[in-house]
């Protein structure tokens, strides 16, 4: 499984501010009750549902909107949401203490792109599909996670989970188990690790950072 590939899904969001944007984010999704949130939101989940609000807003909007304001719609969200810095030690393994502080910081930038530039790609259309997140909470050792379906107007729904940890006091995304159980953070070491194994730190920096010009159209600078 090439994580790197682009998926079928894709998103947009819309000609506004993003201050403005994320307003609406919220406000559109709760009145369209486009999102189902079963039982009271707890801290645990409020991350997922905010995700998800920003996701259904961008992909509303579609493709009419350009890329790099989709991408700053995202942005702050996914910062949010996911510990992308721990995925991606984890994903890089012990070779990552090897590396210089230079490297390290380039490394974190770059996969931080690519991680919103492929959401920001793989959402940007809305067909009437939405985001249910499933009440209760499955505990896995001091992680816990968040069961969600993306459900089509027809068709069957995709299960989509969220291993979520305490990273500095707030609950953040550390993994995505497709159909509850395949990891993509599992999936990505393996490439990460085998880029890693032939070419080192720079030969990763430059697929990531290729990886995301082609996302992006060129659209980012």
């Amino acid at each position: 499984m090439d994580v790197f590939d682009v998926g079928e899904c894709r998103s947009s969001a819309a000609s506004l501010d993003r201050r403005t944007l994320l307003r609406l984010a919220v406000l559109s999704i709760i009145a369209a009750s486009g999102l189902s949130r079963p039982g009271a939101a707890s801290v645990v989940t409020s991350p997922i549902e905010q995700f998800y609000a920003a996701l259904l807003q961008v992909m509303r909007a579609g493709k009419m909107a350009p890329f790099r304001q989709r991408y700053d719609v995202l942005a702050p969200v996914i910062d949010q949401t996911f510990d992308l810095e721990g995925i991606l030690k984890s994903s890089v393994g012990l070779r990552w203490g090897a590396l210089s502080s230079e490297e390290q910081l380039a490394l974190k930038n770059a996969f931080r792109r690519f991680t919103i530039s492929t959401y920001v790609s793989n959402f940007d259309s809305f067909s009437g599909q939405r985001f249910e997140i499933q009440p209760g909470l499955r505990p896995a050792g001091d992680d816990q996670i968040v069961q969600t379906r993306i459900v089509p107007v027809s068709g069957e729904a995709h299960v989509l989970d969220y291993v979520m940890r305490q990273v500095g006091g707030t609950w953040k995304v550390v993994d995505v188990l497709a159909d509850g159980s395949i990891s993509r953070v599992a999936a990505q070491r393996s490439e990460i690790r085998g880029i890693f194994a032939t070419g080192g730190g720079p030969a990763l920096l430059d697929r990531l950072q290729k990886k995301t010009a082609e996302l992006a159209g060129g659209q980012l600078p």
